[in-house]
C-alpha cells in the first residue's frame, strides 16, 4: 500500500506512527486542548496505542471509517487532523487539534486547506462536514477560512464530559469550495467609500461577515436602521454617516461613523465590517485610512471605537492600527480604545 502523504508550503501530513504516541498523549490531556472535544479523559497510552495500530491497518482514508493523521512542521510533530469517509465515499467529515506550543502559525488551516483539496480533486467526495462546540471560536474561524458555511446549531445534541451541550455545524459543497478557491485573495487597486442609494442598498444589506464574527459587529442592515433612528447622547441626537465599501467595483463593506458633536467631540467608528469573501485582502485598513483623511480634512485629530472583549474579537485588529484602550467601560459591556489621527494615518499610508 503506498504511503499517504500530503506536502504543504510548511507541513507534511501522515498517518499517525507510533513515535507520535507520548506527544500526542500529552497534549490530549491539556484542558485547554481537551476542554472543546470528546476523547475520554484522562486519554492513556494504551488508548494511542489502540489508535495508532487501527491507522496502520488502514494506512491511508479508507471508506467507512475513522483515520488520525498527523501534522508535521520540519521534523516536528505539530498536532493532528482526522478524517471520515462514508460507505460510498460521497461524504466526508474532519477534526484537527494543534498541539498548544504551535498554536497560533495557522498550522490547523494548513493542514485543513491540503486534506479538503485532497478529498474534493483525489477522492472526488460531494461534501465535506465538520462539528464544534459553538464556544471554540478559533476552530470555526479556520473551517472558515477553508470555505466552509455554517450549516446550523443544533442544541443540546452532543454529549461530552458528561453533559449535553450544542453542536455546531458547517459544510462544504465541492462546488462552492471551487468559487472559493478561486476567488481574488490579493490586495485590490482600488477601494472607494460610495454613498448607499436606492440602486444598491440591497447589495449593502447582504454583506455578511463569516458566522464566528456575528456575536461581534451587527448587520448592515441593523446598522442602517440604527442610523434612520439615532439615539442621543447628553441630550443631543447622534449624527451618524455611513458609506459602502467598494473594492475593484465590487461591494465589499460598511463602514459608519457617528460624527463629532458638542457632547462628544471624538467621533466614533460605529460600524466597520467587510463580508467573509473579501476579508484578508486589507480592504478593511483602507477603508479606516479613507474615514481618517476625511476626518482629518473636518478638523477632527482622534477616532474612537468600541469593542466586544473576546477571543476573537477584533481588538487584535484595532491595535496593530495604534487604538489604546482608554480604560472606559459602556453600559453594554464593550471597550473603548482611541486612536490619534495622525498615528492612524500613518500605520495606514496611501489610502
Amino acid at each position: 500500500m503506498t504511503t499517504f502523504r500530503l506536502r504543504t508550503r510548511r507541513l507534511t501530513i501522515r498517518p499517525l506512527a507510533a513515535r507520535d504516541i507520548p506527544e500526542f498523549v500529552r497534549y490530549r490531556n491539556v484542558e485547554t486542548i481537551a476542554r472543546y472535544q470528546d476523547w475520554p479523559l484522562p486519554y492513556t497510552t494504551d488508548m494511542a496505542v489502540e489508535l495508532v495500530a487501527d491507522v496502520a491497518r488502514q494506512g491511508r482514508p479508507t471508506r467507512g471509517e475513522w483515520i488520525q493523521l498527523a501534522i508535521d512542521h520540519g521534523h516536528c510533530f505539530v498536532g493532528d487532523i482526522a478524517v471520515w469517509l462514508d460507505e460510498a465515499g460521497q461524504l466526508a467529515s474532519l477534526g484537527y487539534t494543534i498541539a498548544p506550543e504551535h498554536q497560533g502559525h495557522n498550522y490547523a488551516v494548513e493542514a485543513a486547506r491540503a486534506l479538503v483539496e485532497w478529498l474534493f480533486v483525489d477522492a472526488q467526495v460531494h461534501r465535506i462536514t465538520a462539528t464544534l462546540d459553538p464556544r471554540n471560536v478559533a476552530s470555526a474561524r479556520v473551517l472558515e477560512r477553508c470555505g466552509f458555511e455554517y450549516s446550523g446549531t443544533a442544541p443540546l445534541a452532543a454529549f461530552v464530559r458528561g453533559e449535553w451541550t450544542d453542536d455546531t455545524r458547517f459544510s462544504l459543497l465541492a462546488a462552492d469550495w471551487l468559487a472559493w478557491r478561486n476567488r481574488p485573495t490579493g490586495r485590490p487597486a482600488t477601494v472607494e467609500l460610495v454613498e448607499v442609494t436606492h440602486d444598491n442598498v440591497g447589495t449593502v444589506c447582504a454583506i455578511e461577515v463569516a458566522h464566528s464574527q456575528r456575536r461581534f459587529v451587527s448587520s448592515v442592515a441593523s446598522s442602517i436602521a440604527e442610523a434612520a433612528h439615532p439615539g442621543e447622547r447628553a441630550g443631543t441626537t447622534v449624527r451618524p454617516w455611513y458609506r459602502a465599501i467598494v473594492a475593484d467595483g465590487e461591494i465589499a463593506g460598511f463602514v459608519m461613523l457617528a460624527l463629532p458633536d458638542t457632547t462628544r467631540p471624538v467621533p466614533v467608528l460605529w460600524r466597520l465590517l467587510v463580508g467573509t469573501w473579501f476579508q484578508r485582502r486589507g480592504i478593511a485598513r483602507r477603508a479606516i485610512g479613507l474615514v481618517a483623511d476625511m476626518l482629518a480634512e473636518q478638523g477632527s485629530d482622534a477616532l474612537d471605537v468600541s469593542f466586544v472583549d473576546e477571543p476573537g474579537g477584533p481588538e487584535r485588529f484595532y491595535a496593530q492600527l495604534g487604538f489604546e484602550r482608554t480604560g472606559a467601560v459602556d453600559a453594554n459591556g464593550e471597550i473603548w480604545a482611541r486612536v490619534a489621527l495622525d498615528e492612524l494615518r500613518r500605520r495606514v499610508p496611501g489610502a
